[in-house]
């Protein structure tokens, strides 16, 4: 048996599974076997439908329905994978798929934006984490299953669809046409904010996220000239990905210690994962911003460090999806996607269905930098102030440039991203209180 797991999916492949074993034998008497009578009313209904239903339904459409309604009865991420959903998933994983550019859910019947990915057409049309689909091209989307959404919402690169949303805080539905695209994500973008502080954003979590990272952080240290001050490590939107890529980004700023565990009904969904010594940071300070639309691999990775007292965790409660998802292949082409543990900071918590609450919370808010009123006068501005015989070295002695501005190109940085400017605050703050 191998497995291996992408974005708290667990990917295994068996030649036979335990409870197909199970029905290659008859079931001793007395032992708990396969329900028989409940099994006879499936029988029945079966029967029924082939012989009474308004139109002639192959046995083959039956069962798969049969199928699908069994998985997605438990919980909102178990499924089943016929052969197209399967491929989906396969091209899901790999960084590279046609679409729209989002991550859905199952809420009370309609589908939940999870977050838009960066650079995508549903982030530029203005698609937002926590948005309801309630109609696809003008079809009712309550009640429809997650993976005929999808299906719905992707087609031939070029194609337009409408998606009809309802937002919190919007007194009546919204509209976008948006037109499909491939959907080809660099999981990896980095800048530097000021000097000694740097700023990373994690898009989502794919197989080579991890070492893209650290390829990024050696660029900006580079850059700098010196050691980094700091570092906002940006996971906003970010709907998760790859396990792996989570615990090797966790592994990049944590010397030592527990990442993450999984835990579920049998020995095979105990895992344990744990960080390996050395910081690319060399323990400068972290600051890590999440919202309602960081999720899965995302909280993970915001747990570890948040547990380890490694970074500060700033912005608004994550979508707590705590959840591991196996995917068993049960041919070649078709497979389902099954539930089977709950995933732990190493402090103990779940985040299943509470998130990662911040340590310090920011609001949903948009500032405005107000412009200099005439009224406003300093002593500078008085007739016949007294000089400052000493002008410009008091800036210097304080380690400042004297400008007072953003440089690299981040303007307007207040008005733009409040989040970001407050995370980069508060590193500049930790700055200075080290060097006191």
């Amino acid at each position: 048996m191998s497995k291996w797991i992408i974005g708290g999916v667990l990917w295994v492949c068996l030649a036979m599974t335990p409870f197909a074993a199970s029905l290659a034998k008859e079931t001793p008497a007395g032992e708990k076997g396969l329900p028989l009578k409940e099994l006879r009313i499936f029988a029945e209904v079966f029967g029924r439908i082939q012989q009474d239903y308004v139109e002639p339904v192959t046995d083959r459409e039956l069962l798969d329905h049969a199928i699908r309604g069994m998985l997605e009865g438990l919980d909102p991420h178990s499924s089943y994978l016929d052969e197209e959903h399967f491929k989906e998933l396969q091209e899901g994983t790999s960084g590279e798929f046609g679409g729209l550019g989002i991550e859905v859910g199952l809420e009370d019947g309609f589908i939940k934006v999870i977050a838009p990915i960066d650079d995508t057409p549903a982030q530029k049309a203005g698609i937002k984490a926590g948005d309801l689909i309630i109609r696809l091209d003008g079809k009712p989307a309550k009640g429809m299953s997650l993976g005929d959404a999808v299906k719905i919402m992707r087609g031939k690169p070029g194609t337009k669809i409408r998606l009809t949303v309802q937002r919190n805080g919007e007194h009546k539905p919204l509209e976008f046409d948006i037109t499909r695209a491939v959907i080809k994500q660099a999981s990896v973008k980095s800048r530097m904010l000021e000097p000694g502080f740097a700023y990373v954003r994690l898009t989502q979590f794919q197989a080579p996220t991890a070492e893209d990272l650290l390829r990024a952080i050696r660029k900006l240290q580079k850059k700098s000239g010196e050691p980094l001050k700091g570092l906002v490590l940006d996971l906003r939107n970010n709907p998760g990905g790859v396990l792996q890529g989570a615990v090797a980004v966790s592994d990049a700023f944590l010397e030592e210690g527990l990442i993450v565990y999984t835990q579920g009904r049998g020995d095979s969904a105990a895992l344990k994962f744990n960080a390996r010594p050395g910081d690319v940071l060399n323990g400068a300070p972290l600051v890590v911003l999440v919202n309602e639309g960081s999720a899965s691999a995302s909280e993970i990775v915001a747990g570890a460090l948040q547990d380890h007292r490694r970074a500060i965790i700033m912005g608004r409660t994550t979508f707590g999806k705590g959840s591991v998802q196996t995917i068993v292949p049960i041919s070649s082409k078709i497979a389902i996607k099954l539930t089977t543990a709950r995933y732990y900071t190493p402090n103990g918590r779940s985040i299943q269905a509470e998130g990662i609450e911040p340590d310090i919370e920011l609001s949903k808010v948009k500032l405005k930098e107000l412009k200099k009123s005439l009224l406003q006068v300093k002593e500078a501005d008085l007739a016949d102030h007294l000089a400052n015989p000493e002008k410009g070295k008091a800036r210097k002695k304080n380690g400042k440039n004297g400008n007072g501005k953003n440089g690299n190109g981040v303007k307007k940085l207040l008005e733009e991203d409040y989040e970001l400017n407050e995370a980069l605050n508060l590193l500049k703050g930790i700055s200075i209180f080290s060097k006191r």
